[in-house]
């Protein structure tokens, strides 16, 4: 799952982007209001992780404004605002211009990603918290993945491709969509490094089993394939 991280301290955001990362997420950083708005606009991220506080120079000049932008110009991506402020009325302050959950600072990092994770649920009408395709299920809390009763282990790259994957059961999704949803926008490496995840892929959660549920598209990229097709 790829996310946005707002936040103008480069220790916090350092921080974050390592923890995020290590739990299987694409991270982008950026640290004003102005670049916050343009990256969110132009790309799909599954959660923004918004600081309320920005000291840059770039307008809008804080969180709030931030979210109040976005939702003006139509972008409905989950936004947690985290803030040292504690007081009600900027909770109440940051609900009302569309954020979806607040965290005030200092916090716990396993309730971040318990939080990211129910807003990512929410983030459209058909999120469960474990995702089944065919005897095939995947349980994002748990980072576990299983086909029928037998348990397999995967990377946390892996891990988030098979993701984006399901949830997108019966889509041919291109190597770009791959490409943004599970590495980041900073990646310039071969784009073919998604067909070496998928292979690795096949060889865990395919082969062992004699089923072919992830199909290449040609010309495309790669479907998951749907247990209902």
């Amino acid at each position: 799952m790829r996310v946005l991280v707002v936040e103008d301290s480069v220790k916090m955001a350092s921080l974050l982007r390592t923890g995020l990362e290590r739990a299987g997420y694409a991270v982008d950083v950026v640290g004003e209001g102005s670049e916050a708005v343009w990256m969110a606009l132009e790309h799909p991220y599954d959660a923004i992780v918004l600081d309320v506080i920005l000291e840059g120079n770039g307008a809008p000049a804080d969180g709030f404004e931030v979210c109040r932008s976005l939702r003006e110009q139509g972008c409905w991506s989950p936004v947690l605002m985290v803030t040292a402020r504690d007081a009600v009325q900027d909770r109440v302050r940051g609900l009302d211009v569309g954020a979806d959950d607040y965290l005030p600072k200092p916090f716990s990092f396993d309730e971040l990603l318990a939080r990211l994770r129910a807003l990512v649920r929410r983030g459209a009408p058909e999120r469960p918290s474990a995702i089944t395709v065919g005897d095939l299920g995947l349980d994002p809390a748990a980072h576990a993945v299983h086909r029928g009763q037998r348990a397999i282990d995967l990377t946390p790259t892996e891990f988030a491709l098979l993701e984006c994957l399901m949830r997108n059961a019966g889509r041919a999704l291109s190597r770009a969509e791959l490409l943004e949803h599970v590495w980041d926008f900073a990646y310039e490496g071969d784009p073919r490094i998604v067909n070496v995840y998928v292979r690795s892929l096949r060889d865990k959660i395919d082969r062992p089993f004699d089923v072919d549920s992830i199909e290449t598209v040609r010309g495309v990229g790669y479907r998951m394939r749907d247990a209902d097709a």
